[in-house]
């Protein structure tokens, strides 16, 4: 995106999908006030609501609804913005878009270019940015409350300060080197900022180790049921997604693709696969199926190894899911008791129900404690761990180089600031720009 192009005024559909009892249209840019006294006649008080009739450039009523009008810097762009609540239908809106699109400077909005404008008007940071855009896509109550922890700046400020301790380190050691024959100047402080620097450091690292809980709000808890067939793997995930999702069928072999549901547990997105039976078989395409279930399992955070209880035969896939955490879950304990409870993590009855609320109450509290405090300030971007860790290597280098020179090791501390200043936008970022606002929705 050029730089003339934030001469534009610029509009969207700012509102959810048509038809709707209400939709917004937004319009921001120095042709605003224009617009306004176009359609509306009149220009409102600043973020006030007026009601009034909407006209066309000919005289046309368009439609009856309610103007507010955000004189800038004081809006959410920091230019001149106005919001147009009209009546929702596809056909208001439609000859409503296509009437701003006729006046002279105006035109539809790109993705996040709202937002993109906010950020260059110095309205909010990077970290808020992609805040909102992960609010906006949120779909748990845990993706809800970590997007909400960014975008409420928390993450800005605690970068901020770490920022803020690099600058001042750098200048403590460079006013070392500038006055270190001077009487007046007392002894080395060197010392205590690399004291400082190290204690930093470990706050770094804590921090990017929180950066899998955010992966995990992000990108869901996977867990694949595996085991052999007719071990009531697809009568489980029917259960547990509250509807026939797998067939069921006393044919083994059944199940030969990976079928998934998806839950929410705790807040947090689970991915629920359930997989084809494991057995020894001729079957190409049953064959397929079964190495298919083995490389899903491999990469999920837990396997649900079913065992059928009433044929005493287990199931042994410790080579195949080594290093993978596995649950031994005993199945169809309405038709035997004839099994030893402490072989299985829970033995359950999907006919009759027993012991199925233990289990999704296991499973809820294992992704919980998975997901921790959601309340803390982790790094929620591929991103900003990449520049975190640049980071890190930095202050690193500076307090363990000991035989380098001072300029040098300050030098560590002025790119390991830049890092950071780079996750906020702080620094030079053109080259990102694009990626992160491409990925909201047209209107915001």
């Amino acid at each position: 995106m050029n730089e003339s192009s934030f001469h534009d005024t610029i509009f969207a559909l700012s509102s959810g999908r048509l038809p709707a009892g209400v939709a917004v249209i937004r319009v921001s840019g120095p042709q605003t006030r224009f617009v306004i006294e176009t359609i509306f006649s009149k220009l409102p008080e600043p973020r006030r609501a007026m009601f009034g009739s909407f006209h066309s450039m000919n005289g046309e009523l368009l439609d009856q609804g309610l103007l507010i009008y955000f004189k800038g810097p004081a809006s959410f762009t920091g230019e001149d913005c106005a919001e147009f609540h009209l009546h929702g239908g596809v056909a208001v809106v439609e000859r409503f878009l296509s009437e701003l699109s006729q006046m002279q400077g105006l035109r539809f909005a790109e993705a996040g270019e709202f937002t993109r404008r906010a950020f260059t008007h110095g309205k909010m940071d990077l970290t808020i940015a992609e805040g909102l855009a992960d609010l906006i896509s949120a779909e748990t109550e845990g993706q809800r409350r970590l997007a909400q922890h960014v975008a409420s700046g928390a993450q800005r400020d605690l970068y901020n300060d770490w920022r803020t301790k690099l600058i001042q380190a750098r200048a403590l050691i460079e006013a070392e080197l500038d006055f270190a024959d001077e009487s007046d100047v007392p002894g080395s402080v060197s010392d205590q900022v690399w004291e400082a620097m190290a204690v930093l450091n470990h706050s770094i690292q804590d921090h990017i180790a929180g950066g899998k809980r955010a992966d995990l709000l992000r990108d869901g808890f996977q867990i694949v049921i595996a085991g052999e067939p007719n071990a009531g793997k697809s009568s489980l995930l029917n259960l547990l997604a509250g509807r026939d999702v797998a067939i069921i069928s006393d044919e083994a072999g059944t199940t030969r693709d990976l079928l998934e549901v998806k839950l929410d547990l705790a807040g947090v997105p689970v991915y629920v696969t359930d997989t084809a039976g494991i057995r020894e078989t001729e079957n190409k395409v049953e064959k397929i199926g079964i190495e298919r279930a083995l490389e899903k399992a491999r990469k999920a955070d837990l396997v649900l190894l079913l065992e059928d209880l009433t044929t005493h035969q287990r199931t042994d896939l410790s080579d195949d899911l080594a290093g993978v955490e596995t649950w031994r879950i005993g199945t169809k304990i309405d038709l035997t008791h004839d099994y030893k409870r402490e072989d299985f993590k829970i033995c359950i009855s999907v006919t009759s129900g027993e012991n199925i609320n233990q289990l999704i109450d296991t499973l809820t509290e294992t992704v919980s404690a998975q997901a921790g405090n959601l309340s803390e300030v982790v790094p929620t971007r591929l991103r900003h761990i990449s520049l975190l860790k640049q980071t890190a290597n930095e202050i690193e280098n500076a307090i363990t180089n000991t035989n380098y020179p001072l300029e040098l090791r300050a030098e560590n501390l002025r790119l390991a600031s830049q890092s950071l200043g780079r996750i906020t936008g702080d620094v030079d970022v053109e080259d990102i720009l694009d990626v992160i606002f491409s990925e909201f929705c047209i209107g915001k």
